[in-house]
């Protein structure tokens, strides 16, 4: 019989083969099953409050991207946005 793996340990693992690193860093929002996640001390859970990233971009708990220039994007299943407001999109990556 197989190990069993906590759903947010397979959810961080499936984050960090999206951003192409190791390890997620804490801070980083993602859109998974149309549901906005985040990495706090280690472990991925549901959003609780809109975040605004280092480069001033909004990140909204429905998945709207406010960008500081004005415009907005709405975030896709898969789609991810690193602290810095480095924006990965699936199909992307």
């Amino acid at each position: 019989m197989g190990a069993l793996v906590s759903a947010p340990a397979v959810f961080a693992a499936d984050m960090s083969s999206h951003m192409g690193q190791g390890t997620m860093k804490d801070g980083c929002a993602m859109m998974k099953d149309n549901k906005m996640m985040t990495m706090k001390d280690g472990q991925m859970m549901p959003m609780d409050k809109d975040m605004t990233m280092s480069n001033g971009d909004k990140v909204m708990m429905d998945g709207r991207v406010m960008m500081k220039d004005g415009k907005e994007k709405m975030m896709k299943d898969g789609d991810m946005m690193d602290m810095d407001g480095k924006m990965s999109m699936k199909g992307s990556m």
